[in-house]
């Protein structure tokens, strides 16, 4: 089928781009330089062993140094243990078995470690992560194999050739905590009986519809859901709330946030808990104890020594066997039982669920989800739920060709524009004031979205303008290259300097001092507010002001947000800026204010940014930055 074929093609496309990156930054650069870059952790301790799955080996380890360093290790992630006094040979492959704060747990494939760890200047790395990849081009070629027979009904739907159905049978949902287009949603997804989507803005309650809709599925004799999302961040949230209805969750592979609710939820913490988990553990004393006797017998040993030595290591390898087969027992338990299995797109495949099926599977996030990656869980199910909202960011594409040719076109958005029907929208928004709201509305939901009561009027003190856009057009605030990105210095000096009027009125009108996001889209610009803001009187309230990229921002909401555009040039070019979905997600971050500042002359040759404009000045908030220069 030539749909499977494309994305077989525009994945290999992407592969090849993100592993020549990986290997540009890899074979040529210091380990100084991996490290600042986030795949490499060193120098490392080693705080612990213990036997791993089969033959291997699982080894705790910390780093020492560079705590601050952000860094891209992860469940599931292929490294490698390695040794800085020879680095080429001295190395021994594995995976990530857990992740939190500054240590990670890594299973080796060898069944000891070996004698170089012991000469310290230690360090682990990230290997290229053709695992993942593996994953999704397995699953394309599976569903082009399925989509031509019996079995292949959901797939003939997704790929446009059969159109989805649903059921009259079922009970009307009671409304209870849920406004009308949540229960509708709900209602949607109960019916459905291949495809549902939730199409849900920013501040419309999305995850509320979608925990919502699966406690009802379990409670209509759905015996397990597979619920899934791009991000652990996003699984995260997900599994949280499951449980906090009541649900038996279990969350595959480890939480991006170690907190206890959620740790719990783990399987490593649930097999830890296991009734049987006793027995294991001190079968596991009884093998170290065997391993450490057969390690005294040193080199010059004859063949008495050297049997003893065998038979040693023989007997604790069949123990380790059995502590197999009883941590098997005890993950089938666990899975059996589970009522929900959480997990990233990739996860869903991890080794102890593997074979699993479900009636139903959730995607959330799906606007951010790469298509091919969706069709790991896809395959293991009869139904898809997918939620999201592809009018905010797409999801993170490493090849510019393979993104022109498709490969930015989620699932989510192909099935809303070939099956409307199955699509419904959340309409009641919870986040913003209806004039920070209104121009969203009208440019990307077709001005079906309504505030809520309680947010529609909100404002940091009566008489406050919720929405303006202060134009820097002739003021002369020039923008410059940046490397690859850009920088606005002057503007940048403005937004502080506006930022800081601000609180001034607060404090006339005894307002609290509120949350603050300053968001721009390029990192240059973010790096200069930050050092500006660190110098200013502002920095009495970091506690309360975040500076970051659009990007990062995504799923967060704040009281107050500036946005620092930073393009001004004559030649009215934007960049980045002309990706709208960027900008739909900047301007819905805010609760009470939004301050849009930018060159209006730069960027209103994009018949978007007019639009904003003239809406700004409609709401009464369209300003002149001369009237702060004055």
């Amino acid at each position: 089928m030539d749909y499977f074929k494309n994305l077989l093609q525009l994945l290999k496309t992407e592969r090849e781009e993100d592993r020549d990156a990986y290997l540009k930054l890899t074979q040529s650069s210091s380990v100084t330089d991996r490290r600042a870059a986030g795949i490499t952790w060193y120098p490392i301790a080693i705080r612990g062993s213990e036997p791993g799955r089969g033959d291997y080996i699982m080894v705790e380890l910390e780093r020492t140094t560079h705590k601050d360093l952000s860094h891209q290790f992860r469940f599931g992630a292929p490294a490698v243990l390695f040794s800085n006094h020879n680095a080429g040979t001295d190395r021994v492959e594995g995976t990530i078995a857990y992740q939190g704060g500054d240590r990670l747990k890594i299973t080796l494939f060898t069944d000891e470690l070996p004698d170089w760890c012991r000469d310290g200047k230690l360090g682990v790395e990230l290997l290229f992560d053709n695992n993942s990849y593996d994953e999704m081009q397995d699953a394309l070629k599976q569903a082009s194999v399925l989509s031509d027979k019996p079995e292949g009904k959901l797939i003939r739907v997704l790929t446009g050739k059969n159109d989805p159905t649903f059921s009259a049978e079922i009970n009307q949902v009671t409304p209870g905590n849920l406004n009308t287009s949540q229960a509708a949603s709900v209602q949607q997804i109960l019916s459905a009986n291949e495809l549902a989507v939730v199409h849900g803005p920013p501040g419309t309650g999305k995850t509320t519809t979608i925990v919502q809709a699966i406690k009802h599925l379990i409670q209509q004799n759905e015996k397990q859901i597979l619920v899934v999302a791009p991000s652990n961040t996003a699984v995260d949230l997900l599994s949280e709330k499951l449980a906090i209805e009541g649900l038996n969750v279990l969350r595959i592979g480890n939480p991006a946030r170690v907190s206890e609710k959620l740790t719990a939820l783990t399987l490593d913490s649930k097999m830890a808990a296991h009734s049987y988990m006793k027995d294991a553990k001190q079968l596991k004393k009884q093998a170290a104890g065997y391993k450490n006797m057969a390690h005294q017998y040193k080199r010059s040993f004859g063949k008495r020594e050297r049997d003893q030595r065998k038979a040693l290591f023989d007997e604790a390898h069949r123990i380790i066997k059995d502590v197999g087969k009883i941590e098997q027992f005890i993950i089938d338990d666990l899975v059996e039982k589970a009522q929900v299995i959480t997990a990233t797109l990739v996860g869903c495949n991890h080794h102890t669920v593997r074979d699993k099926r479900y009636n139903t599977v959730v995607i959330d996030e799906a606007g951010q989800a790469l298509e091919p990656a969706c069709w790991i869980p896809i395959l293991k199910a009869e139904k898809v739920i997918m939620a999201g909202d592809h009018f905010q960011l797409a999801p993170t594409i490493k090849s510019d060709a393979a993104a022109k040719k498709g490969l930015n076109t989620t699932l989510l958005e192909k099935s809303a524009i070939l099956h409307p029907g199955a699509v419904t929208l959340l309409e009641e928004q919870y986040r913003m004031n209806e004039a920070i709201m209104g121009f969203s509305s009208a440019a990307f939901y077709g001005n079906r979205l309504k505030a809520n009561a309680s947010v529609a009027n909100r404002l940091l003190f009566n008489g406050d303008i919720p929405m303006s856009f202060v134009d820097t057009a002739g003021c002369g605030f020039d923008e410059k290259a940046d490397g690859t990105s850009t920088v606005n210095p002057d503007e940048a000096a403005f937004v502080l300097k506006h930022l800081d009027a601000l609180a001034e009125k607060l404090t006339k009108h005894h307002a609290d001092f509120p949350s603050i996001a300053i968001i721009s889209p390029y990192k240059s610009q973010v790096r200069l507010l930050k050092e500006l803001f660190e110098a200013s009187p502002l920095y009495i309230h970091t506690d309360k002001i975040s500076i970051n990229t659009i990007d990062s921002f995504q799923g967060q909401e704040r009281d107050v947000v500036y946005i620092s555009m930073a393009r001004s040039n004559t030649e009215g070019a934007i960049g980045f800026l002309s990706d709208i979905r960027r900008m739909n997600v900047a301007m819905t971050r805010a609760r009470k204010k939004l301050v849009i500042i930018g060159d209006s002359a730069t960027i209103t040759r994009l018949p978007f940014y007019a639009d904003m404009v003239k809406y700004a000045e409609q709401c009464g908030g369209y300003q002149s930055g001369w009237e702060y220069l004055s």
